[in-house]
């Protein structure tokens, strides 16, 4: 099982290039940010973890900067996003921000994408949170074709163009992959329509045996990502058993000190599982 790590990249925790360095000489595939525009001051829509929002929510650096950064900094290391809110961006700027970085790393860029929770962050970008779903498939779709179009069309409900030129394309072929990210009733057939891979949340439902069926249904090949995953042997080995072939683990937005103590228990349960 590929191991990586996932961090709020925020002003106050070991930066995005220090920790991509750190990752590539552990021996880590991969490294992950997830992104916050902003956070409302309401707090209207309640935090998923329950409690008081953590504060890394709203200090986090913008998500293709830290990707740059980190990407920048290393040779081999795979750079995602974890998860990108693509319901809140432009996606005619976002299709040539991955491609760039995609491009400038020598084709190391994975997209995880995401409708998020935040019902007032969507609406501050233009976005009717009852209408998301709709809006990312369109919008990956719009993605994809300006990666491998050279002259670009899209028709949708939300996304609407004709033919336009956009370059660099990306140096990976197609394009980088998309994972698809969550775990609600619906992910299963977002994954389907649009996605290379799911990337549900470990602590969220029986996610092993939807990887399962998912595998079986898709009949093309997926990549199974998981974020969240425990420091624990047992639940890494059940996750490869099912067809998971990455996974994840949270560190801590803090000093290099804790980081790197989080990064040696989650490194002792992966090479329990993979064997010497």
């Amino acid at each position: 099982m590929d191991m990586g790590v996932a961090i709020f990249p925020t002003h106050y925790a070991v930066d995005p290039a220090t920790m991509a360095r750190l990752a590539e000489e552990r021996g880590h595939d991969s490294l992950w940010f997830p992104e916050h525009t902003h956070i409302p001051a309401s707090r209207r829509s309640p935090y998923p973890g329950g409690g008081d929002l953590p504060r890394k929510y709203s200090h986090t650096y913008d998500l293709f900067v830290a990707m740059t950064a980190a990407a920048a900094a290393t040779k081999k290391l795979r750079v995602g996003s974890g998860i990108c809110l693509l319901v809140e961006r432009d996606p005619i700027v976002t299709a040539k921000e991955v491609a760039s970085i995609d491009v400038l790393s020598g084709g190391r860029v994975e997209l995880g994408v995401g409708l998020g929770w935040n019902r007032e962050e969507m609406e501050n970008h233009g976005t009717d949170p009852r209408r998301r779903t709709g809006v990312l498939r369109e919008r990956v779709e719009a993605m994809k074709a300006i990666w491998t179009e050279e002259e670009a069309t899209y028709h949708g409900e939300h996304v609407d163009f004709d033919r336009i030129w956009s370059w660099p394309k990306p140096a990976q072929r197609p394009h980088p992959p998309v994972l698809v990210g969550g775990n609600g009733p619906g992910v299963t057939g977002r994954v389907l329509a649009f996605g290379d891979g799911w990337m549900p949340n470990f602590a969220r439902g029986d996610i092993r045996e939807r990887g399962r069926s998912l595998l079986a249904e898709a009949g093309r090949p997926l990549d199974l990502t998981v974020m969240g995953a425990p420091a624990d042997a047992r639940a890494l080995a059940e996750l490869e058993e099912a067809g998971f072939r990455r996974a994840l683990h949270w560190l801590p937005s803090a000093g290099r000190g804790e980081v790197e103590r989080a990064m040696d228990a989650f490194e002792a349960a992966v090479a329990e599982v993979n064997g010497p």
